[in-house]
């Protein structure tokens, strides 16, 4: 019998399609992995077997069943995006556990596409940090269960690198994408701002958050987003060749990149000069003031998703954050200091198409108890090993994380690609050829008994 488990979602719609498999098959045998293994990854926060087999059937007997371009291939959804009949926690005690009424327009567009969604994943709560653990679990890595999965969308990359699904929807505010698919070895792509429908909380962070894909390959990046994306807002590509600049320096002062990472993006330069490119060394101009400007944002998206919840039933790390948010609201909604970053970074990027950086500093922090840690812990923990995410949720610009190499401990590594605005098609086109001349293991083995067991399991 052929296994579902493992395939891309670009195969299994052609299997589902061509009639080759039935959607309640495939979904019944991602969930049969969720059960045996989840306990040990900690992707789902809710995992919906009942309804997603009875969702399987109706998206098999589909009159259209032939035309869907993710027919029968299950999702899961990053749990502060609504979908019908389910509650929407954002990793919270604070929030109300009632059912969504509607599906987000995001998990609308998949299920029309005939995806099926099998559960909602776990997130730091509020969606903050680059951790991802709370009081509705802990998201592991699954190439080391020793480490965070990453956050915030960290459920949804470890339900991705695990298996127990082909592809999962997040969203990035400050590299709530990035994040997870460079510690679980994925691809991802974080929109321009426009090109998706955002819509995931009071202001989107003031404009800077963004629902994107995250999948084990471009070719089911580039089918997600296509199902994701307003008609027409992913431009085409000429192909031909790009101006890339590789910088190696993190944009925080204070704050370097471990050799792994510095490797990984050397490496990448190197496939793109085979490729055909031009790639140099070359810097952004970042602002002294980016650490500022950076934390200003942060703190106050948090302010302002916590208006109107129970503090007392609130992290204390959140609190914080809130409350040193409060502080910086009304010069973060001027918008200023954006426009300032977008008029700076401009020029470099009509110099240079692209921009190659590492995705990370350094490898992710322990799977622990973060958010029974004090504020600045947090804080220091998720700068000191990604610095080099932030600076394009601020300016707005398309971002993606592509695996590349292995760390010492043999977790993925990967590199960051940056764009300017409606570049999304050349991101992926480069992000395409670094997976050809460099290809990438899939999934983590986690049924394959080579990786540590999760502490208490």
């Amino acid at each position: 019998m052929t296994s579902w488990v493992g395939r891309t979602a670009t195969e299994i719609a052609a299997a589902v399609r061509e009639k080759r498999a039935t959607p309640r098959e495939v979904v019944a045998e991602h969930l049969d992995r969720i059960e045996r293994l989840d306990g040990r990854v900690g992707a789902f926060r809710v995992v919906r077997a009942k309804a997603a087999l009875a969702e399987a059937d109706e998206v098999g007997s589909r009159g259209d069943l032939a035309e869907l371009p993710l027919a029968g291939v299950p999702v899961a959804v990053k749990d502060n995006l609504a979908v019908r009949g389910e509650s929407n926690r954002v990793g919270s005690a604070a929030t109300p556990d009632t059912p969504a009424a509607e599906d987000h327009v995001t998990v609308a567009r998949l299920r029309a596409a005939g995806a099926v969604v099998v559960g909602l994943t776990n997130v730091p709560e509020l969606c903050v940090f680059g951790t991802t653990e709370g009081v509705h679990g802990t998201a592991r890595n699954p190439w080391d269960l020793t480490r965070t999965a990453g956050g915030s969308s960290g459920g949804s990359g470890a339900a991705v690198a695990a298996g127990f699904t082909p592809i999962a929807l997040g969203n990035d505010g400050m590299g709530s994408l990035r994040i997870p698919a460079a510690n679980c070895g994925l691809v991802t792509i974080k929109p321009g701002h426009g090109v998706v429908p955002a819509g995931i909380s009071e202001g989107d962070w003031f404009g800077m958050s963004e629902n994107g894909p995250l999948a084990t390959t471009v070719e089911d990046a580039r089918l997600m987003l296509s199902v994701l994306a307003d008609p027409g807002a992913v431009r085409p590509s000429e192909p031909g060749m790009r101006r890339v600049a590789v910088s190696l320096r993190s944009p925080l002062v204070g704050v370097t990149v471990s050799r792994p990472y510095a490797t990984a993006a050397r490496d990448a330069a190197e496939v793109l000069i085979k490729a055909g490119h031009q790639v140099r060394r070359a810097d952004p101009p970042y602002p002294a003031s980016l650490s500022t400007t950076s934390l200003a944002h942060w703190t106050a998206g948090t302010a302002v998703d916590a208006q109107g919840l129970d503090p007392r039933l609130l992290t204390r790390r959140t609190r914080t954050h809130a409350a040193v948010g409060r502080r910086f609201l009304s010069s973060v909604r001027g918008g200023d200091s954006r426009k300032r970053l977008r008029r700076r970074m401009e020029p470099f990027f009509e110099e240079y198409d692209v921009l190659l950086t590492p995705a990370l500093a350094r490898r992710s922090p322990e799977a622990v108890a973060w958010h029974e840690k004090g504020w600045l812990a947090n804080v220091l923990a998720n700068t000191n090993y990604s610095p080099l995410t932030p600076p394009w949720n601020l300016t707005g610009w398309p971002a993606m994380s592509v695996p590349l190499g292995t760390l010492p401990s043999g977790a993925p590594c990967a590199v960051q690609l940056v764009g300017r605005p409606g570049s999304e098609a050349t991101l992926l086109e480069l992000a395409e050829q670094l997976e050809k001349l460099h290809p990438w293991q899939r999934t983590a083995p986690l049924d394959q008994g080579r990786l540590p067991t999760a502490p208490g399991t």
